[in-house]
């Protein structure tokens, strides 16, 4: 999974960045009404939004540098 993000386009991985924290939105709105099924949902969707975060900064860092 964590390689997969390497792969996505720029414009992709903010789709995706949007698509995590919507997400996350609803598990969290989940959970404060006691619907949640799996906690660690929320745990997971965060890492991902670091994931998506971190490789966005790498091709900043990446293209400043050249």
């Amino acid at each position: 999974m964590k390689s997969k993000y390497h792969d996505l386009s720029e414009q992709e991985l903010r789709e995706r960045l949007t698509e995590l924290k919507s997400e996350l939105f609803n598990l969290r709105f989940q959970m404060a009404t006691g619907q949640a099924q799996n906690p660690m949902l929320i745990r997971e969707c965060k890492r991902n939004i670091a994931r998506v975060k971190t490789v966005i900064r790498e091709r900043e860092i990446k293209a400043a540098r050249v």
